[in-house]
């Protein structure tokens, strides 16, 4: 899986860039067995220069598989904790997924074959 970074009004240094793949990089395990070659795009943005209260920044997460576009967002003070939101709200999003397009196939095959027997 393919990770790329985009920030705004932020200084992408290698401390960020380091976190973010580290998060990230968990996603890797869930998404292989989907598709063999995915990219998730990830932004990461201080919302305004002037601001220094409140919700000052912003992430996105965003994955395309087969037959939909995963998004999560988040915003909140602390970049970590923003970023971790992303990660965990995103790992949600693909266990979702994951759940309707493998496993409900898989229980209606099992529903089927006990009624043959």
């Amino acid at each position: 899986m393919n990770i790329i970074i985009k920030t705004k009004n932020l200084e992408l240094t290698d401390s960020l860039e380091n976190l973010i793949n580290k998060k990230m990089v968990s996603l890797k395990k869930l998404v292989k067995n989907l598709q063999e070659s995915s990219e998730l795009l990830f932004e990461v943005e201080k919302e305004t220069k002037h601001h220094r209260k409140g919700d000052i920044f912003k992430s996105e997460a965003m994955i395309n598989l087969p037959g939909t576009n995963l998004v999560a967002r988040s915003h909140g003070e602390n970049l970590g904790r923003v970023i971790t939101k992303v990660k965990s709200e995103m790992e949600r999003e693909i266990r979702k997924y994951k759940s309707k397009t493998v496993e409900l196939p898989r229980r209606k095959y099992r529903k089927t074959k006990r009624e043959i027997i």
